[in-house]
């Protein structure tokens, strides 16, 4: 089984995605996004949003454990990611590792 880590790693490397609030929130709105992973401490106000509109759509959503930082961090980027919506999971297996409950 892959880890959540490794998966989101191939599809930073292969996939398409949306970093950020805004970005993942319009995905969702226009149905776009296939999943959405939003950090534990993101925002109230962004992730009750999202969240809303994640249902709407029937859009599956995975919560990662760590902060907004860890999962910037994790991206690669020296800056707090709280949300990131994927669009096309390219050669990951983050929508698996998501329904197995990884």
């Amino acid at each position: 089984m892959v880890s959540f880590e490794r998966a989101l790693k191939d599809l930073l490397k292969s996939g398409k995605y949306t970093m950020g609030s805004k970005e993942s929130i319009e995905a969702l709105k226009l149905g776009k996004a296939k999943l959405l992973i939003i950090a534990s401490n993101a925002p109230p106000k962004y992730r009750d949003s999202a969240l809303y509109y994640a249902k709407l759509s029937k859009i599956p959503v995975y919560t990662y454990k760590g902060t907004t930082m860890e999962l910037g961090a994790l991206c690669g980027k020296p800056f707090p990611v709280s949300m990131i919506s994927v669009l096309d999971e390219g050669s990951s297996a983050i929508l698996e590792v998501v329904e197995e409950g990884a």
